[in-house]
């Protein structure tokens, strides 16, 4: 009896596994901080709206926990948001969009996101060419090339 389960949680676990290997990473010499100051400082020129600022570091260490430091962004526009919510209302599970500035376990610092045409590429109604998810992707690429330093 017990087999069956693990099979079905293994089953269920499949999709979040594949959908970690989606994820972009785009490293830069700069602290956490920094790289998620320089993140808000870009987005927020172009008329994107930072919704919030998610201190996982700090969140850890108030549970006596150590994950070194982390902040997700969270941020987007309706006028690129909605139609994708147009052509299927589950994309707004995944949007607003989501940048992760982390700290990895050699110090390494990372913009991390998960790209949007694999996000929201399988929602129905949804296709990965769709103008709104090409802009998602190439503002992502940009502002975390500009938040890291790697472009201008």
């Amino acid at each position: 009896m017990i087999r069956p389960a693990l099979a079905a949680i293994a089953l269920a676990a499949a999709p979040a596994l594949a959908a970690a290997q989606d994820i972009t990473r785009v490293a830069t010499d700069k602290s956490v901080v920094q790289a998620a100051d320089a993140l808000a400082a870009t987005i927020e020129p172009a008329g994107i709206t930072l919704f919030a600022r998610v201190n996982h570091g700090k969140g850890a260490r108030m549970v006596d926990a150590d994950i070194g430091e982390a902040q997700l962004l969270i941020f987007g526009t309706p006028k690129v948001g909605t139609p994708a919510l147009i052509d299927n209302r589950l994309a707004g599970i995944m949007l607003p969009l989501r940048v992760l500035v982390y700290e990895d376990e050699d110090g390494q610092t990372w913009l991390a996101y998960h790209a949007p045409a694999d996000m929201l590429s399988g929602l129905h109604g949804i296709t990965a060419d769709a103008p709104y998810v090409r802009t998602m992707t190439k503002a992502l690429a940009n502002f975390t090339a500009r938040a890291a330093g790697q472009a201008e």
